[in-house]
């Protein structure tokens, strides 16, 4: 096998409830005679998820969501799995980028699985031929169900979607330890820095944001949090981090992580006050959280590295890494999360497929929650998978939980 294979298996020998999804879809063939367009991170636990909606009889159609967050090799083992067309390429421009996602939009889906919502805002402006055939569309990230719902808002949004990133097991497993672990996996491997005992800035207490922040203080930092909402701003208080707002943190952080998933969290007013060698980095979806443009237009010297710009502003130095991308995917050694956590999302995102295939009839064109059961059998999936058995309740148990006329 060659790079991309190996990394395809690695990441499949530690999939086992996804295995058990493929197991079942190659019985049943859920989506036979369906194309399936994905733009997701091309990377190999991605490259999973696209063979099982093969092994279930889809055609399979696949480009990247970010420019940056390819892995070449995975992307052309990928087209070489039977019934999967791989567009994607690391480093591409943005035209190339969308050049992709509209070869992905030429094989007509009728089923999209996106991470930021770009294939379905496509499919909404610039393609709206292909909208008739869609039944319905995944997301998987919180930009994407953000932008998806203020389209729905507006009563523009055609067809169905289900809201992956919303259901209980993506944000207690994929969010909290999943961008906790690889965002700060990717930033000690792109520039060799210690964490413990550094002041880290979280900007956002949301899933993400909390994970980042408590496994950066089990490494030994000294944890910042910059929120717009007192009450996650008080939570974060008392989980014991520092609350400050990003003028005040800007001042005392060595390493800063925006979480929000908004624009201009960082901006020219608080990096102009930052220490010399402060390190910038973002774990939002979208490279618009720090003012790159900023630092671009201010620096007197850019210095490039693996991952990392380097901008002179005087006598200080400011580093930003990942262009200010998605930092645990888009540097050079980002393996994005955890093959473990990505096991149990990409299982939602299969099984909501497949409900989609079943269902789509009954949808109306809205934003709507993954069916609990679903996220449900996942979680039982995976603790069958580790041999962990839970308890059930008695049908007294389920009597008096349904019950309002027990006193005291």
């Amino acid at each position: 096998m060659d790079s991309g294979e190996l990394k395809i298996e690695w990441a499949r020998q530690y999939m086992p409830v996804l295995n058990k999804i493929s197991k079942r879809f190659k019985k049943e063939k859920p989506f036979t005679g369906k194309v399936i367009g994905m733009a997701l991170h091309v990377e190999a636990k991605t490259a999973n998820l696209a063979r099982t909606l093969a092994d279930g009889g889809a055609t399979v159609h696949i480009t990247g969501c970010n420019p940056l967050s390819t892995q070449d090799d995975v992307a052309v083992a990928l087209s070489r799995i039977p019934q999967v067309f791989c567009y994607a390429r690391r480093g591409c421009s943005v035209d190339e980028y969308y050049q992709a996602i509209d070869t992905v939009l030429d094989a007509r889906p009728v089923i999209t699985i996106d991470d930021g919502m770009d294939l379905i805002h496509r499919l909404h402006t610039v393609r709206q031929d292909i909208l008739p055939d869609v039944i319905g569309g995944c997301e998987e990230t919180t930009t994407g169900i953000h932008r998806l719902r203020a389209m729905s808002d507006e009563g523009k949004l055609k067809f169905p979607v289900f809201a992956v990133n919303d259901t209980p097991m993506k944000h207690y497993f994929d969010n909290v330890h999943g961008t906790g672990e690889s965002v700060l996996t990717a930033i000690m491997a792109t520039t060799n820095s210690l964490i413990a005992g550094k002041w880290i800035v979280v900007a956002g207490f949301g899933f993400c944001g909390r994970g980042l922040a408590r496994k950066a203080s089990a490494l030994g930092a000294k944890v910042i949090v910059t929120e717009i909402d007192p009450r996650r701003a008080l939570e974060a208080h008392m989980e014991g981090f520092h609350i400050m707002s990003m003028k005040e943190a800007a001042l005392v952080g060595d390493i800063f992580i925006t979480t929000t998933g908004n624009r201009d969290v960082i901006t020219g007013e608080h990096m102009a006050v930052m220490k010399s060698g402060a390190i910038l980095s973002n774990a939002g979806h979208f490279n618009i959280e720090i003012d790159g443009i900023w630092l671009s237009s201010n620096a007197d010297i850019i210095e490039e590295r693996d991952g990392i710009h380097s901008y002179h502003l005087g006598e200080k130095i400011i580093h930003l890494l990942a262009e200010g991308r998605l930092v645990n995917l888009a540097v050079p050694k980002g393996m994005g999360h955890p093959i473990e956590v990505m096991d149990l999302s990409f299982a939602l995102q299969a099984l909501s497929a497949e409900y989609l295939a079943m269902h789509h009839a009954e949808l109306k064109p809205a934003v709507h929650q993954v069916p609990d059961d679903i996220d449900q059998m996942v979680a039982s999936y995976k603790l069958s998978s580790l041999n962990l058995s839970i308890d059930s309740l008695s049908k007294e148990q389920e009597e008096y939980m349904g019950s309002w006329d027990h006193g005291t």
